[in-house]
């Protein structure tokens, strides 16, 4: 099959995703055309089964901002024209579905149905999607979906509370391949990064507000008081530079590392023992099982899709958001001793083993059979 997919190509959640799915339907045989600004971060191969298609948006002054969805959806045009694409798969509602179902439109006008699948992510939802001024076109392009698809329980039931949706949504969980995760490194550089002795613990964001760096920061500082550790910061954001000043005021600088956005988030994985997600909300929570495939456990607020993936007093523990006493509390617990360390390393990659992709790929496979069928009734 061949499949166009629409992602952000950035560092976030969705995009990952996205981008990972695609090489694997690539390495399954289907032909995968990656529609976007630029090239998504995680796609260092390009071949005769995977493409991308760079979204060029002209400047104009008459436009105050440019108007990208426009760019996407004649790009979506010609991209499905020239490459016969049999299906479109777009990620992440805003501003994705609705380029999507003006390129369908513009393609009925010369007779060629194109299904699309939307997967809905998460502050798509929850956060732009509901926006009074963009809910309308969200709610009208999700519900133009062929198929509407959401990474988890949580954010399905958010959805259906937020918006008039007339579609099913299926929930297709978001995914890791472990077979990228068999540590084969007889080294992996701990010492660079910890005294012996030292417990190393780990944070992984976009460092946007609804992540509450300044509560990882703040239980790193209890833990450390009791511990010995090291915390690794890494990826970039609006609230980096205040997490920074917070360490400072502290009197922590020189135990937190920023390390900034990084293509070798499992070999910082590598010598972590503990993972810190205290988030506002999470739609899922892709990096906290990026860490447990790594056999690092995870202390979290109970919020969003995490529980969907964090199980309490197996992998790690869930707290109420901002609870940071407990969240301390709880970790300490997880490193004190070795032996309970251990435990909960094999309980997590064993957990992130049910979210391998080979078990999630053949769900998002079956839609797009029943999606391609559908435009059959459509001709």
């Amino acid at each position: 099959m061949k499949i166009a997919i629409v992602c952000y190509p950035t560092f976030g959640g969705s995009g990952v995703v996205a981008t990972e799915l695609g090489i694997s339907l690539a390495n399954r045989g289907h032909e995968v055309h990656f529609v976007t600004y630029r090239q998504p971060v995680r796609l260092e191969l390009l071949n005769n089964s995977i493409y991308f298609h760079e979204v060029h948006v002209p400047e104009y002054p008459l436009f105050h901002y440019q108007p990208y969805e426009l760019a996407l959806s004649s790009k979506l045009v010609d991209t499905i024209k020239l490459y016969e694409i049999d299906l479109l798969h777009v990620h992440y509602a805003i501003p994705h579905a609705y380029a999507g179902y003006m390129a369908k439109k513009m393609l009925e006008e010369e007779g060629i149905y194109v299904p699309m699948v939307t997967t809905l992510h998460g502050t798509d939802i929850t956060l732009v999607g509901k926006h009074p001024f963009y809910k309308p076109a969200v709610n009208f392009s999700i519900n133009q979906s062929d198929i509407v698809t959401s990474v988890s329980e949580s954010l399905k039931q958010g959805t259906l509370e937020i918006f008039d949706i007339q579609k099913e949504i299926e929930v297709i969980p978001n995914f890791i391949d472990k077979s990228k995760y068999k540590n084969s490194f007889t080294d992996c550089q701990r010492s660079t990064m910890a005294k012996e002795g030292e417990r190393i613990i780990t944070h992984i964001s976009n460092f946007r507000k609804v992540k509450r760096i300044p509560d990882v920061i703040k239980v790193f500082n209890k833990i450390q008081k009791q511990l010995p550790a090291k915390l690794i910061m890494v990826g970039e954001g609006p609230e980096k530079e205040g997490a920074e000043r917070l360490c400072e005021d502290l009197g922590i600088a020189n135990k937190v590392i920023f390390l900034g956005n990084s293509n070798e988030i499992d070999k910082i994985l590598c010598f972590s023992d503990l993972f810190l997600l205290p988030s506002q909300t999470e739609s899922f929570g892709l990096a906290a099982l990026e860490a447990m495939i790594n056999k690092v456990p995870v202390i979290s607020s109970n919020t969003g899709g995490i529980p969907e993936v964090n199980i309490q007093g197996v992998t790690g523990f869930l707290s109420d958001i901002g609870n940071i006493d407990e969240m301390v509390e709880n970790a300490i617990f997880i490193l004190k001793d070795k032996k309970t360390l251990e435990e909960f390393k094999n309980n997590s990659v064993k957990e992130a083993e049910k979210f391998d992709i080979l078990k999630v790929l053949p769900l998002y496979e079956e839609v797009y059979e029943r999606a391609y069928k559908s435009r059959f009734k459509n001709v």
